[in-house]
């Protein structure tokens, strides 16, 4: 099997020396500044709330999934057509948006992108039909492209490759928390107000947080700092050249074997994180017939489950790491265990005979998912120099979601030739397997220099 990991992934002669990943040495125990600590906490609060506000956004057509079929006259297949529509946008967005954020970096990319997806979310509440609807959809995609992209941007300036497991978790676990907080904030508001004032008044929230980033935040290079600063930062961090990403350099990740892996991996993860994401609270509606306010209490614990999962991974890595494991390796193996783990319970979610039983079931296979997907963007930091960071997580997130944008609307189609979500849940426990397969076999060294 040939080990060809550098950039441009080109085939060489059987005695050509490729080139290896090598790292900043560490001079000295490292010392965060308490600047530095300002940053870092200031860019984590931030980003925790900007992952919430995302994740309110996208959970609200979720939830009002059967409301806004009933207003509309919509069947499950065009709801998952709907929900698919944002995926698949975000999916395609995805590549220039990496590129950019390598050159203009998260202030200006994070804040845009921000203003511009909550400004379509509240177009959402305004709608008259299924066109009107998916194109909002399709808006709401588009600028909430750089958000993923931007996090693991900001946690791999600010903090040292050592430290960014629990930074990373928390990042991850703010959207599940975000998905755990929003079925029960939402239904209540919808209970309140109607499912449009619910679309309009997210959207508002977050025209708000966006103008209080760009306000706030400012990028790593914009900022001089001592060198005590820099060796904390660089300590341990695979080298890399210190000009932009070229375009040449860009296309050449997808030659690249390691990036297929990660492509085809990370696909896996989404698959099952957007199918529970897009149908959960119509699953416990549809098969256990809950009422709306039943299903936004119960629909929050599995993805509870999953903060809890993403929260662990951070701790784990971080403390197996620090013992002297291997960063690439240690996380390879929390995404296999994870993917495969939260294979076999989804398959068995079918099988579920309560609501509590079921309830448990996903929240097991999302624990176990978000904890493998935790790791896949921690892969990132440790095996991709510094300067393609962003292109990298933004062409994995990419291929993820392009695939993933099939789960809705295949799910929909199922629910409506079938009549049931067995086979929908049978379908995504094999993906997810597919997926674990590709981290074990394919992905192994690091993406370097040319």
């Amino acid at each position: 099997m040939e080990n060809s990991q550098t950039v441009r992934g080109q085939n060489r002669p059987a005695n050509h020396e490729e080139p290896k990943a090598t790292v900043v040495p560490e001079r000295g125990p490292l010392q965060r500044s308490a600047r530095i600590k300002r940053v870092q906490t200031t860019a984590m609060i931030l980003l925790f709330l900007a992952a919430i506000i995302n994740y309110l956004d996208r959970s609200s057509l979720s939830v009002a999934n059967q409301t806004i079929r009933g207003d509309l006259g919509l069947s499950g297949t065009e709801i998952g057509i709907l929900l698919s529509a944002f995926s698949l946008a975000y999916g395609i967005a995805q590549l220039p948006c990496g590129l950019l954020l390598d050159r203009k970096g998260p202030r200006i990319m994070l804040g845009v992108g921000m203003f511009v997806w909550s400004c379509f979310q509240a177009m959402a509440g305004m709608v008259q039909n299924f066109t009107q609807f998916v194109l909002v959809r399709i808006g709401l995609g588009i600028g909430e492209a750089p958000m993923n992209p931007c996090g693991v941007k900001v946690i791999n300036d600010w903090f040292n490759i050592r430290h960014r497991g629990m930074p990373m978790g928390i990042f991850n676990a703010a959207s599940t928390i975000g998905l755990a907080i929003s079925p029960p904030i939402l239904a209540a508001m919808m209970l309140t107000m109607g499912w449009r004032a619910m679309f309009i008044t997210i959207g508002v929230l977050g025209i708000f947080l966006s103008i209080g980033w760009y306000t706030i935040y400012r990028n790593r290079n914009n900022n001089t700092l001592t060198q005590e600063e820099i060796n904390y930062l660089e300590a341990g961090s695979v080298v890399a050249k210190k000009e932009p990403m070229t375009m040449k350099e860009w296309r050449g990740l997808f030659k690249n074997r390691t990036m297929w892996g990660m492509m085809i991996g990370f696909s896996g993860i989404n698959y099952t994180a957007w199918l529970y994401l897009a149908w959960l609270p119509g699953y416990l509606q549809a098969t256990y017939n809950l009422d709306l306010k039943s299903t936004g209490w119960m629909t929050a614990i599995p993805f509870l489950f999953g903060a809890a999962g993403m929260l662990l991974n951070g701790y784990v890595v971080d403390a197996v790491v620090n013992r002297g494991a291997h960063p690439l390796k240690t996380r390879k193996v929390c995404i296999i265990a994870g993917m495969l783990l939260s294979a076999a319970f989804t398959a068995v979610v079918p099988h579920a005979t309560t609501t509590w039983s079921a309830v448990l079931l996903i929240g097991m296979a999302l624990f176990c998912i978000h904890f493998a997907g935790t790791s896949c963007w921690g892969l990132i930091h440790c095996s991709v120099t510094a300067r393609m960071t962003a292109s990298v997580g933004s062409i994995q997130n990419f291929a993820s979601f392009v695939f993933a944008s099939f789960a809705p609307v295949l799910t929909g189609w199922i629910l409506d030739t079938t009549g049931s979500f067995s086979m929908a849940l049978t379908v995504c426990a094999c993906v997810t397997v597919i997926g674990a397969l590709s981290y074990l076999f394919i992905v192994r060294d690091p993406i370097v220099d040319a």
